[in-house]
């Protein structure tokens, strides 16, 4: 998800972001503005907006501000903790996407390769042409062109999730299929549409490396970083700081029951989420995409890898509004559909005309987001990122987003 912040035209006209000569260099925030964040934290959750949040704004060389507020379980009165351990569903989409950057410094794929040489059914692709929705039945024809792992990483791949496209939840539930075995809903590289396309990446990795995700993020990305409580399950020993979730119903945040937390990791893996980590841990793999791959003596990717990502990769396309098919599960979303571009697992923020926008995120800040109201953006102008996480549905929930913008522009109001 994105908000939008204007920025200088020569900047925009780089259509990138990793190497920008009059940056400004940020020096992070005074004791008061401090404060100021730590208070619209406590107001947000005073306003029943969330029951509990961990947020955090990181520069190039650290961690400028670290606050909570709230709680952590709300029916045991437990306080939350700044290393609370969440569950950030597809915030993990990013993690898959630098892995298969990673993958292409190395040579072992391209972009442009066609998904078909690593995956099998994915030779004849079929692109939906009619669709009843009362029985379910559907007519198609033959897609124009493969699809690539660019489609993939930008979200044009024609695959869609359930929860936010109706046609997919009607067609998954009258096939039993994943939606990736179904016909597309558009041709590879036509339209954005949010969907499992960064799980079936996560397939891929999985192939070319031989290894599990967990296995290969650990040793390659998590450990590397010092990303100690980044993974796919949560030993019993740190089970205490995960928070409980909590839906709103009638306007009301009702704490769900506990569910079972994996201790150990177990396949299958999602490249599209099922990691859990923290907002320290998540800090410093954005601070390594604001060094430009790297994080002091440990490189990850190169700067043009880094650059790369955080252009325009779908052309004249731009993120489009995906509707609520479960209302249950999310509201309308992202913030920046019909202006905003994507890159390379990221939403790209565009310039716009609205002096609103001039409280918020740069132009060319990229963000994405996790079901359960987890966020973060990274702002190549200012250079700092900026996480909050929760543990709220249904997703882009109206007290949600409100926590966010408020944190979003006490940050910019109070950065120096």
């Amino acid at each position: 998800m994105t908000l939008h912040k204007a920025a200088p035209a020569a900047f925009f006209a780089l259509a990138g972001w990793v190497v920008l000569p009059g940056a400004a260099q940020t020096t992070g925030f005074s004791e008061a503005g401090k404060a100021a964040l730590s208070r619209q934290l406590s107001d947000a959750v005073a306003r029943g907006d969330t029951p509990g949040v961990v947020a955090a704004v990181v520069g190039r060389d650290g961690m400028f501000y670290q606050g909570t507020a709230g709680r952590l379980d709300v029916a045991h009165n437990t306080a939350m903790p700044s290393n609370a351990i969440f569950s950030i569903a597809s915030m993990t989409k990013p993690v898959t996407s630098v892995a298969v950057m990673m993958l292409a410094e190395e040579g072992k794929l391209k972009l442009d390769d066609p998904v078909s040489k690593y995956l099998k059914g994915f030779n004849d692709l079929r692109v939906l042409t009619k669709f009843n929705e009362k029985d379910g039945t559907y007519e198609t024809r033959p897609a124009r062109r493969p699809m690539t792992i660019r489609h993939l990483l930008t979200h044009t791949s024609g695959i869609a999730y359930p929860f936010a496209n109706p046609i997919e939840a009607r067609l998954t539930q009258a096939t039993k299929k994943d939606e990736w075995e179904l016909p597309l809903l558009s041709d590879p590289g036509d339209k954005w549409s949010y969907g499992p396309s960064t799980r079936v990446l996560g397939m891929i990795v999985e192939k070319i490396t031989g290894q599990p995700l967990e296995t290969w993020f650990q040793a390659r990305i998590f450990q590397p970083l010092g990303m100690v409580d980044t993974s796919y399950a949560v030993p019993l020993s740190k089970q205490a700081r995960v928070p409980t979730l909590h839906r709103r119903v009638n306007g009301l945040l009702q704490e769900e029951r506990r569910t079972k937390i994996p201790s150990t990791p177990r396949a299958p893996f999602g490249g599209d989420g099922g990691l859990y980590s923290t907002v320290d841990d998540y800090g410093k793999f954005i601070r390594m995409l604001i060094h430009g791959g790297s994080l002091g003596p440990v490189k990850v990717l190169s700067e043009s890898s880094v650059k790369m990502m955080g252009e325009n990769n779908i052309g004249s396309v731009f993120v489009e509004l995906q509707p609520d098919a479960d209302k249950s599960l999310t509201r309308p979303f992202p913030l920046g559909a019909g202006h905003d571009k994507f890159g390379l697992g990221f939403q790209i923020a565009a310039k716009t005309d609205d002096p609103q926008d001039a409280k918020f995120r740069s132009a060319g800040s990229m963000s994405w987001a996790g079901l359960f109201n987890t966020e973060f953006w990274i702002d190549p102008v200012k250079q700092i990122g900026g996480i909050q996480l929760m543990q709220v549905l249904p997703f882009y929930d109206e007290g949600a987003i409100r926590t966010l913008r408020g944190f979003e522009e006490s940050v910019y109001r109070n950065l120096r």
